[in-house]
């Protein structure tokens, strides 16, 4: 009886620790306008973009109909150097166009949630994931206002994003 409780214990723990908080990402996306290249403005730090700066994203239709995913940047000790990296993205939920599963390693797969986009323009969006471990300021030019830049933050913490934690990306490396 002991170890069933330990167990129940550990079980509920996990459970309550790993609960994602509700994101409520934009609806109807236009994938088509959506595509492209876009500049990473800002970001959370993260284990995989590590020492990169001048961070950019394309996205591009597959022949599958999945979308093909490229991230780029360059090191920061050596901005000459690059370092590139291809995955895959798709709606789990076609009525769900704000919500994509992206992966660059099988059989692992993330988040990317577009809580916020310019819908007009298609010139800047915020993603997130659920458990707002990762977050991201996209644009489609390397630089944006302070303004808006500080609008954009805004957005961020009414949905639960922790500001502090962001890093601004160097994006002058041309």
């Amino acid at each position: 009886m002991k170890n069933l409780f330990i167990f129940l214990t550990v079980i509920l723990t996990i459970s309550c620790n790993s609960e994602m908080r509700n994101l409520k990402t934009v609806e109807d996306v236009k994938l088509n306008r959506y595509l492209g290249k876009w500049y990473e403005i800002a970001r959370f730090p993260n284990s995989f973009e590590k020492g990169l700066i001048c961070t950019t994203a394309e996205y591009s239709l597959r022949e599958d109909g999945k979308i093909k995913v490229v991230n780029t940047g360059r090191k920061e000790s050596d901005p000459s150097k690059v370092k590139s990296s291809t995955g895959k993205a798709w709606f789990p939920d076609k009525d769900k166009t704000g919500q994509l599963k992206v992966q660059f390693f099988w059989p692992f797969s993330g988040n990317y949630y577009i809580f916020h986009l310019d819908k007009e323009n298609y010139q800047y969006a915020l993603i997130g994931e659920p458990s707002r471990k990762y977050f991201w300021i996209l644009s489609r030019t390397p630089q944006i206002d302070d303004k808006l830049y500080e609008e954009l933050l805004s957005i961020a913490k009414a949905n639960d994003f922790d500001i502090d934690k962001v890093y601004k990306t160097p994006q002058d490396c041309d």
